[in-house]
């Protein structure tokens, strides 16, 4: 399960690892990643084969980055979030994301067996977004008990 002090030790990571960036730039991955580099956050997109999304440079995998990251946020089908996260533990990357809808019970049960801090089953716009959706979306969400406690 998910705790608010889990989410909130991965958002406080400055700079990060975004897997599930498009070419395209109309999925998700790419809406969050606008949002968060817009907040302030260090963003590497890692893509296999693109050299640059969103006008940034883009990394073919981990091993690459400049820089360390504290954490990876995993924006891709549950199908491939296993081979993610065991990427991220290769490259010492010590905490991961998975989308909601991302998540995978697999890749969960990799990051509790290996030591890497884990969030799943939450938006990450929820907590380090701040848009006008988000906000409100996030104040009903503590109002009803569905956010982490």
């Amino acid at each position: 399960m998910t705790t608010k002090a889990s989410v909130d030790d991965f958002i406080s990571q400055k700079a990060l690892a975004v897997v599930g960036v498009s070419r395209g730039g109309q999925k998700f991955g790419n809406m969050a990643y606008r949002e968060l580099r817009a907040n302030g956050y260090k963003l590497y997109p890692v893509h296999p084969t693109a050299e640059k999304l969103e006008g940034d440079r883009s990394f073919s995998d981990f091993e690459s980055l400049p820089e360390k990251v504290g954490g990876a946020l995993i924006i891709v089908p549950p199908a491939q979030t296993e081979k993610v996260v065991r990427e991220a533990a290769a490259a010492g990357i010590p905490r991961v994301w998975m989308q909601q809808g991302s998540e995978s019970e697999a890749a969960i049960r990799f990051c509790q067996e290996n030591g890497i801090a884990e969030v799943h089953g939450e938006c990450i716009l929820m907590f380090a977004g701040k848009s006008f959706f988000h906000k409100p979306h996030r104040w009903v969400w503590h109002l009803i008990g569905k956010a982490p406690k």
